[in-house]
């Protein structure tokens, strides 16, 4: 591990020994996996993971979260999230994450009132500082902790860590809930939900990792890494017939590459 990475890292597991309880909004994706480890390793069963499952999260990660927490040995509370009957969000507006994010931390927060734990943390990094983030705001009003971004870590040294300590997820690709394949203003439904989950699964049994499906009306627009562009091609009559069968009637490569967050793009 880089010196400056281990400076970090020391002042991240300063801070966490610092608490006596901690519940962290776990994601089971590298940054809120990495956070739990660490964390269970300082205060042990004093440390709970919550879980957020909805028809947001496609099931391959919530299978993923489970057995990552257990993989970690952290203790895991799933709670389940309607997004349909939070007001404004299926809408889909430009602030679509700060309303997810303010009513998902309510409900933490509603849910920790069974236990003997104040403190709730997540697994923002300093590289989310210069994206398109709602959502830190409304975890930032909710009083949600960032122990990252307090130790100055961002996402590049939280895959070197985790590769130092061995874990499994190191090189997991990012995951964005499924709404993110939508464009905003677009209303967001089962349908549409379970149409990109079912085309990124497709795209997964291929074996693709850095990538995203997203809807335009009938239109999926893939985006792959430029790397990718041949095995894609290479692949296109199995993936125009699966992703027909999904509800799509044109398939579409986007030649820009993937990119994470492109609906935000103008």
């Amino acid at each position: 591990m880089k010196s400056k990475t281990e400076t970090k890292f020391n002042k991240l597991k300063e801070d966490l020994s610092s608490g006596k309880s901690l519940a962290i909004a776990y994601s089971g994706g590298v940054d809120s996996s990495l956070l739990s480890a660490v964390a269970v390793e300082i205060l042990g069963d004093n440390v709970l993971g919550i879980f957020l499952n909805s028809p947001l999260i496609p099931n391959r990660e919530y299978n993923n979260a489970v057995k990552t927490a257990a993989e970690i040995g952290l203790r895991l509370k799933v709670i389940d999230f309607d997004p349909f009957l939070v007001e404004g969000l299926s809408s889909n507006p430009k602030n679509r994450c700060y309303i997810c994010k303010s009513h998902i931390a309510g409900k933490i927060k509603e849910f920790l009132k069974d236990y003997d734990i104040t403190a709730i943390a997540d697994g923002q990094n300093v590289s989310d500082l210069g994206e398109y983030r709602p959502g830190i705001k409304a975890s930032d009003e909710a009083g949600i902790l960032h122990p990252f971004i307090k130790a100055g870590i961002n996402k590049d040294e939280i895959r070197e860590i985790a590769r130092e300590l061995a874990l499994s997820f190191a090189d997991k690709p990012s995951s964005a809930c499924l709404a993110s394949r939508i464009p905003y203003g677009d209303e967001i439904n089962p349908k549409k939900l379970g149409m990109v989950e079912r085309a990124e699964d497709i795209l997964f049994s291929l074996g693709f990792n850095n990538f995203r499906v997203r809807l335009h009306g009938d239109i999926a627009r893939i985006e792959v890494l430029p790397s990718d562009f041949l095995t894609l091609l290479e692949n296109k009559d199995f993936i125009i017939k699966e992703l027909k069968n999904t509800g799509f009637k044109y398939i579409c490569l986007d030649i820009g590459g993937y990119r994470s967050g492109s609906m935000d793009e103008v």
